[in-house]
């Protein structure tokens, strides 16, 4: 474990204590020290981009330079294939009104839509920004396929877990043990990519 006078602070553009501690997990070995931007006062930024990438870079670069630490943030969220890829971008706030009114929102815009016109998948892209002017971006990229019920099943998990069925598991992500959830999800591939790419970064000779 690093120590916590030695360690890179990173600040971590979101106040999502669960990401914290994930992250935390993967980033503690490497020697960086991840805070989260309330520590800082950093205020939330407008998410005016068209893609998870440019929402996860304006973040990033927010948080950086607020903080002038490296900063990492990420963006998530659910593609429904018959829906051309809503809700996309916009999951989080797809009917305004949380969790259960996207949920309701998704399960009417499919009524009547047969099972295999109902694939979809999870999106997740990390970025890694050494300042708030970092040309190079580390960018991670995790996927999670999976199909969309047609009634909620399982009380875990967040979103649309209840509705995400897992084809390798025959249940939702709802359904699923944290542990197991937290090892194939579209987020553990992200920062499994993204752990292994700072570890190459570190392991490089200084410019």
């Amino acid at each position: 474990m690093s120590s916590a006078r030695n360690a890179q602070a990173v600040v971590l553009a979101s106040g999502n204590p669960g990401k914290l501690a994930e992250l935390s997990r993967i980033l503690d070995p490497l020697g960086f020290l991840l805070q989260a931007q309330s520590e800082f006062g950093v205020p939330d930024v407008a998410e005016t981009g068209l893609t998870f990438v440019e929402n996860a870079l304006l973040k990033a670069r927010a948080a950086a330079e607020h903080t002038g630490l490296p900063a990492i943030a990420d963006d998530s969220g659910l593609e429904v294939d018959y829906l051309q890829g809503a809700p996309g971008i916009h999951s989080a706030r797809y009917s305004g009104a949380g969790d259960e009114g996207n949920n309701r929102k998704l399960l009417a815009a499919l009524q009547g839509v047969p099972w295999p016109e109902r694939s979809a998948r999870y999106q997740c892209v990390l970025v890694y920004l050494r300042h708030a002017g970092d040309p190079t971006p580390i960018i991670c990229q995790g996927s999670w396929e999976g199909h969309i019920l047609e009634t909620p099943q399982g009380e875990g998990g967040f979103g649309y877990d209840p509705l995400f069925h897992v084809a390798a598991f025959t249940c939702s992500a709802a359904q699923l043990a944290p542990r197991t959830k937290n090892r194939v999800s579209h987020r553990a591939q992200a920062c499994a990519q993204l752990a292994a790419a700072l570890e190459r970064r570190l392991q490089q000779p200084a410019p």
